[in-house]
């Protein structure tokens, strides 16, 4: 048994204990036997606390205002290091905490059930529960004070904030950025992947506007790109715009296809409302409820009506599959009036693909366009379909069998060959009819031990604009203690140090760094942990993306650090508008965190309804991992 300097002091502990009367010669009674559990789980505890003790100091030091909750995260790590379950399992049976929600008071929890052993074998003792270093209740408080510094103040009686990335036309249109304030948005994420300054700029006024007009507090993540692999360009397609509304498996239009009308240039392809470029003279005499009929590419009489107008650009609807292509006349019909007739004057080329199957070869090089095969040289053994990628730096740090994912997981691959000049992949899991890869889509490298900075050259770039509009700061990619303290140095030079720094967890290495990287971000005013399911899922594996988001969860909480749920969120119902029972569950999920993130689409606002409800719902049945005892009138017998 270990000395401890807060133990009491020693005492012949059998002597403090009468010994039990024994009905029957060498069994023991149950009194006896719970005595002898409870005074060899003392030992057991006094030896954890001492390596509790013993931890604290291998972490680094923290800002002086997060040092408590830094010793805290010493203690759970040292509490992890070993198999636990043998001592739950003793605990438990004695009726007492296993330790199980330990993580965000570990040492207060050990000494409340020492001090429980220790009554229970008539042993002094003094209680220091809620004392050293964070205690039962006060764990509660850092939590909630950090979540307020990073996130801002709880909205209303919702406890969870909800995240919302801004969409494109967030820069040009208020309305769209009113709609979602009023909805229930509390964090506006603008990602700098996309866009530019001049568009994060008017993003971030038209956010402040509707918070203050609301008179809520609204807070902006701007999120740097970061060193993000991705593939590079491919030849674009004709153009060519198919609108096609969403049907149910009866065949039943759900939801009509949308499109955006400008009187200039149509915007990127990729967009959630695809826009087409019209007449700038006759753009201005569109009207809510107006008819615009056509003759599309494929010979078919269509109409599309007007349903909202706005000073930059009109939406219109329709439920028939339409394929628009430049030069096509639109005819505007208006009850009262007569037609009046304009011309399609610009439409987003399609995006460029290149189709893979199980067993292809692909080429991945440093530069060039990628040309998309067809049927007539597919099956040539000589021509293997090359793409460039964003980072060839990483060509030299990668080896031959080690695994590489695009898109977000759906196609898989092993690098066969590897040198400075490119990589030789061998294509092993796409769909039976073939994977459509695109350009500008994520790369993944889950066995490759790579070394790049966080922060890019075009990451320091947009910190200016970022000092000047956030409120948080989205750290991708992150992998070492030294890429937080690289952020923290931009921040310094342009006097934007107060910014909240969030931890984007979306590598393997991250995940294994993790206590690292969140020390390092105590030095911060406030930091939180973002759980990028995305990009994490593919790292790790599907399989462990369940293990590790609980593990990151559990980590956060033992630092009092607020987490962010992240990545496909109610993502199908914000995309179509009809949500899956999967995800529905997945967004209850999301109260075990403070903050959850839904990405862009266009029935965003009914996703952001729905998660409000989940959150306001889900708030009364759970905290954290405790469930809570509401009373479930749903199964009165008085019903």
């Amino acid at each position: 048994m270990l000395d401890d300097p807060l133990r009491p002091a020693a005492a012949d502990e059998s002597a403090q204990i009468a010994p039990p009367s024994a009905p029957h010669e060498g069994k023991q009674t149950q009194s006896e036997w719970d005595q002898a559990a409870c005074l060899a789980l003392i030992d057991e505890l006094w030896a954890l606390r001492q390596e509790l003790l013993e931890f604290e100091g291998k972490l680094g030091e923290p800002s002086e205002d997060l040092k408590a909750s830094a010793r805290n995260l010493a203690h759970y790590i040292a509490l992890r290091r070993k198999d636990r379950r043998h001592l739950q399992l003793k605990l438990a049976s004695l009726g007492l905490s296993s330790l199980g929600h330990a993580e965000s008071h570990v040492l207060a929890n050990v000494d409340k059930v020492l001090g429980i052993l220790h009554r229970l074998t008539h042993q002094a003792w003094s209680d220091r529960s809620d004392d050293e270093p964070v205690g039962i209740n006060s764990s509660r408080r850092l939590l909630e004070q950090h979540s307020v510094d990073l996130l801002g103040p709880q909205p209303g009686d919702r406890a969870v904030r909800i995240m919302v990335t801004l969409p494109p036309e967030a820069a040009s249109d208020f309305d769209v950025v009113e709609q979602l304030v009023v909805s229930g948005m509390n964090i506006a994420r603008i990602n700098c992947a996309h866009d530019d300054a001049d568009k994060w700029r008017s993003m971030a006024e038209h956010v402040r506007n509707a918070a203050r007009a609301r008179s809520v507090d609204v807070r902006i993540l701007m999120d740097l790109g970061g060193p993000k692999l991705r593939t590079g360009e491919i030849a674009a397609g004709p153009k060519v715009l198919k609108l096609q509304p969403h049907r149910d498996a009866f065949g039943v239009v759900v939801a009509p296809a949308r499109v955006r009308l400008h009187p200039i240039a149509p915007n990127a392809p990729g967009d959630e409302i695809p826009a087409i470029a019209v007449d700038p003279e006759w753009f201005l005499h569109l009207r809510q409820g107006d008819l615009l009929t056509l003759t599309d590419a494929r010979g078919s009489d269509r109409v599309l009506t007007v349903t909202d107008v706005a000073v930059a650009s009109v939406i219109a609807e329709t439920d028939r599959t339409t394929y628009i292509v430049p030069g096509i006349d639109l005819r505007r019909e208006r009850k009262g009036t007569g037609a009046r007739r304009g011309e399609i004057r610009g439409v987003p080329e399609t995006p460029g693909s290149l189709v893979l199957r199980t067993g292809d070869l692909l080429r991945i090089t440093a530069s060039g366009i990628a040309q998309p095969f067809g049927a007539d040289n597919r099956s040539d053994p000589r021509h293997v379909p090359s793409i460039a990628c964003t980072l060839p730096e990483v060509f030299g740090q990668v080896r031959a069998g080690e695994r590489i994912f695009f898109d977000d997981g759906h196609i898989g691959g092993v690098i066969r060959e590897a040198s400075t000049g490119g990589l030789t992949v061998q294509i092993v899991s796409a769909n039976l009819k073939g994977s459509r890869l695109a350009g500008d889509q994520g790369i993944n490298l889950p066995d490759s031990k790579l070394e790049l900075p966080a922060l890019t050259c075009k990451d320091i770039e947009d910190l200016e604009a970022v000092a000047r509009h956030a409120d948080l700061v989205g750290l991708s990619f992150v992998q070492r203690p030294r890429d937080v303290e690289a952020l923290r140095t931009q921040l310094k030079a342009l006097k934007a140090d107060h910014l909240g720094i969030v931890l984007k967890i979306e590598t393997r290495r991250a995940f294994e760094r993790l206590p690292e990287l969140m020390l390092a971000a105590m030095h911060c005013r406030s930091a939180g942990v973002m759980i990028a399911r995305g990009d994490l899922a593919v790292e790790c594996g599907y399989e462990r993306l369940a293990e590790v988001q609980e593990e990151i969860l559990w980590a956060a909480e033992a630092a009092h650090m607020p987490v962010i749920w992240a990545t496909q969120v109610l993502e199908t119902l914000a995309k179509t508008g009809q949500p899956s029972r999967a995800e529905i569950t997945d967004a209850a999920m999301g109260e075990r965190a403070e903050c959850v993130m839904l990405n862009k689409g266009p029935h965003i606002i009914e996703a952001i309804r729905t998660l409000d409800d989940i959150l306001r719902r889900m708030q009364a049945h759970q905290s954290k991992k405790r469930a809570l005892l509401r009373a479930l009138s749903a199964w009165s017998p008085n019903r």
